[in-house]
């Protein structure tokens, strides 16, 4: 009677240690969802500033464009601040280049914001120090995620700030 008591202890215990880590993949899973959400959408917007060469390869540099999750973008080229319509029909049919690229970036500022917990992006383009050397830029993604506690000793539920960077050149 008490082996059996025993065994059935040790696999109590042993069920409970495999909820725990089933958690604990769950919890690890939507991590690494947003770190996936991410990549893809700072790959976005690269794939559309190799489509719009005209307007990122002659950038005036250095340049920076940030869109933090709560207030307007800043940034030192005020045309990407203008809304404009370039589909077929718009009013501003056929868009320049640099209404392209306003498009192309408010668009992928909208999709971070509703697929990502408060986000900050980021584009910027240093100074070219040689000449005839492509421009080259920096995409960078910051969220806010939870914490997921592996154990009673470590803390659980507070909040990091993950970055994403990608490096571009148009």
């Amino acid at each position: 009677m008490v082996e059996v008591l025993v065994s059935l202890i040790i696999i109590a215990v042993g069920m409970l240690g495999l909820a725990k880590i089933q958690a604990l993949a769950y919890a690890s899973t939507g991590v690494a969802s947003q770190q996936s959400i991410a990549a893809l959408e700072a790959a976005s917007l690269a794939s559309a500033m190799r489509a719009d060469r005209n307007y990122w390869s002659a950038v005036t540099t250095p340049f920076s464009y940030s869109a933090p999750a709560t207030g307007g973008p800043t940034t030192t080229d005020s045309t990407l601040t203008n809304v404009y319509v370039c589909t077929s029909g718009g009013a501003n049919a056929p868009c320049t280049p640099a209404q392209l690229a306003a498009v192309d970036v408010q668009n992928w500022v909208t999709a971070i914001n509703a697929t990502l917990p408060n986000p900050t992006a980021t584009i910027s383009c240093p100074a070219v120090v040689t000449a005839g050397t492509p421009i080259g830029c920096t995409i960078q993604v910051t969220w806010h995620e939870e914490n997921v506690a592996v154990n009673s000793n470590s803390v659980g539920n507070t909040l990091t700030a993950p970055t994403y960077t990608l490096y571009v050149v148009p």
